[in-house]
């Protein structure tokens, strides 16, 4: 079905953040790209697309180059930019959506199975948060770019970067950081 052609004025830069971390996430990071946003003009029903959902807060529909057919982009109605901007009060709804959406798409293109993605800033071709939801087929010749992998050169270094990862996720949830001597090793925290 095709989006609507409504003529409504869209504000394609209206960064309004319900959730204190979002807003955070935007004064830190370099991310407020002020490309014309096509997606928005999409939730607004000002652009058209082959929608596959709507409803207030998220919109789905094919991509205009799919890697396979059927493949389907998810977004929110309000522009977020990347995934660290998304209201909190937005998660759980993205997640529903998106996990009902993946069964529908699979379902409806008869698939084996899905690659879902999300591009934050790097290979974000459009400055929207969007999911990637791309039916996938055994044999069907997509090769992953995802390498080549870089082992860590020992348990030291891999510690190192995880400590580095754990004390900003305790400043962002407000928990003191965790005394370095009382990690162990990263073969130790595996089992």
């Amino acid at each position: 079905m095709k989006a609507s052609q409504a003529a409504e004025q869209v504000d394609l830069f209206d960064f309004e953040f319900t959730d204190r971390d979002a807003q955070e996430s935007r004064s830190h990071s370099p991310r407020g790209s002020r490309k014309p946003c096509i997606f928005c003009k999409i939730a607004a029903g000002s652009a058209s697309a082959f929608e596959v959902h709507r409803d207030d807060s998220f919109v789905a529909f094919l991509d205009t180059r799919p890697v396979f057919s059927g493949h389907v982009l998810m977004i929110p109605t309000k522009h977020v930019q990347t995934y660290d901007q998304l209201p909190v009060d937005l998660a759980a709804e993205w997640l529903k959506i998106s996990q009902r959406l993946q069964i529908a798409t699979e379902r409806g293109t008869k698939a084996d199975g899905s690659l879902l993605i999300v591009n934050n800033v790097i290979s974000q071709s459009v400055p929207h948060l969007h999911l990637h939801l791309i039916p996938r087929r055994k044999k069907d010749g997509l090769r992953l770019w995802l390498g080549p992998r870089k082992p860590y050169t020992s348990d030291d270094e891999a510690a190192n970067v995880a400590h580095a990862i754990e004390v900003e996720m305790r400043n962002l949830v407000g928990l003191a950081a965790t005394p370095n001597d009382q990690r162990g090793s990263l073969k130790e925290n595996i089992v």
